[in-house]
Formats: structure tokens, sequence, C-alpha cells
């Protein structure tokens, strides 16, 4: 099927796309990042533990200046206390948790800049924390815009870091203190995010197959997968020429409540015209 009207559909489907990832990243990322710690320094029960023991991570004044700025709830003030302990305590133990709780602090504004440095400041003490990985890497497709200088080395880093996050979860024996189930379900967590960014960098190139793969892991099997991903995956598909797919995925996204919904139900009966149409 290659009428002028196909060709239309097909630059509207990725139009679409590219505008609903532009219009969501905020509200989903917070969302998506949030969920039990999985970096290689300690999960979230052993930080937990480690906390209740903080004699051991500094002196009193430095742990009292940590749990002043974990406790924080007011955004603002919590930049301003995690600034003033990096900048007091720059070789601290606890620097890398001030570094990600810095980094979520500045997502929840939108402050993609300072939160990427912040993710980087963690990262270049802990290469492996699976939530820095995976937040970063899923949150630069999302916020992606192609005029920036950088651009395209953005989408390298997001694509660096969602691989490396899904080598790190290969690769992680389970913690002390977490039970195999929880285990389980937490990395899957992060292993549904990281083939989601990947899905994103992919289509973001216009790389249509590779993006299907890596979205097809993400949404098969998952109880709550994530609308965008289902529309990308639709439009990846549909781009491909596998309208019958491209439907049962834009069908499964007009199943879920939100902002995608009717244009998920629109896209499901075109494409479905459309399977029908080369099928005769």
């Amino acid at each position: 099927m290659n009428t002028p009207f196909a060709k239309k559909a097909l630059r509207l489907a990725g139009l679409a796309a590219t505008t609903i990832l532009a219009l969501m990243p905020a509200s989903q990322a917070r969302q998506q990042s949030a969920g039990p710690n999985l970096n290689v320094a300690g999960n979230e029960m052993e930080e937990r533990m480690e906390l209740s023991n903080m004699d051991a991570l500094g002196d009193k004044d430095e742990v009292a200046a940590y749990q002043k700025f974990s406790t924080a709830e007011e955004v603002s003030k919590k930049i301003e206390l995690g600034s003033k302990f990096l900048q007091k305590y720059p070789k601290s133990p606890l620097a890398e948790r001030v570094d990600v709780g810095l980094m979520n602090a500045y997502h929840s504004q939108q402050d993609w800049k300072d939160c990427y440095q912040s993710a980087n400041a963690a990262l270049a003490l802990q290469p492996d924390d699976v939530d820095v990985l995976t937040t970063v890497g899923w949150t630069i497709p999302h916020v992606y815009n192609p005029s920036d200088s950088d651009a395209d080395q953005e989408l390298n880093t997001a694509e660096t870091y969602a691989k490396h996050a899904i080598e790190v979860l290969a690769k992680m024996p389970k913690p002390t203190g977490m039970n195999s189930a929880e285990f389980a379900a937490a990395k899957q967590k992060r292993a549904l995010q990281a083939h989601s960014a990947l899905g994103l960098v992919y289509f973001r190139r216009d790389d249509y197959d590779n993006s299907a793969k890596e979205l097809e892991q993400s949404t098969k099997g998952n109880p709550n997968p994530d609308p965008t991903d289902l529309f990308v995956l639709g439009s990846d598909l549909q781009n491909l020429g596998r309208y019958g797919e491209a439907s049962a995925a834009y069908g499964g996204c007009s199943q879920i409540a939100g902002p995608l919904q009717n244009q998920c139900k629109q896209n499901a009966d075109l494409t479905k015209a459309q399977a029908q149409s080369r099928a005769k």
C-alpha cells in the first residue's frame, strides 16, 4: 500500500508520536523513576539499615546535615541543603546519595540541565547506579529537542545509560534484606524502563525496526504498560508496514485512560483498515 494517503498517514503517525513525547515527559518520568533503589552500593532496604547506623558514615555534623537534606520536603530547600552539603563534604561517603537526591529534585522541577549534571556526578561515584542510569536514560528521549546543539550526544548518552543498566541488572546478585519476589519485581521494573528508553531513543532517530524491538520488550507481558510506549510502538509498526500489529499496539493504548486514549483509538481503526486493504 503505497498511496499518497498511506504516505500521509505514516508521516502523521510519526509526527503525532513525536508531539506526544514532547507533551508527556514530566509526570510520567516522575512516576516511572520512583521505586526501589537497586544501585550496587546498596538497595533501599540496605540503605535503611545503614542509615540506622549513621556513625559509620561520617562525623555527627555531616550525618546531621545529610539527614536534614534527606528529610526536606520543599524542593527548593532540598536543593539548597544538598548543594551546601556537597560544598562542605565533597568526599563524604554520602555524596552519591545527595547527588541522586538532587537529580530527583531537579527532575521534579523539569530542570534538565541540573538534573543531568547531578546524575553525572552520582555516576562518577557509582557508575552502576541503576536508578540513575534508567531515570536519565528514560528522561532524555522524552524531553529531547532536536534543535539543541548537543541533541545527538544526548541521545547517545541515553542509549549508553540504558544499555549499561540492562548489563548491570543481568549480573546483579540479590541484595541482603530483599526477598526473591521483591528483587525480581524491582529488576523487572528497571529493565522495562531501560528497554522503553532505548525504544524511544531509536524512534527519535527514525530507526523504527530497533525501536519496535525494544518497545515490544517494554510492553509485552507488562501488566501496566506505558501508553506512550504502546503509542510509539504502534507508530513504529505502522511505518514498517506491519499494520495488523500496529492496530493491536494502538488498541492496547486505547484501553488506557488518559490523553492518548482517543488518538490511539483513531489510529487503531486506521491501521486496521490498512491491514484489511492490504489483505484484499
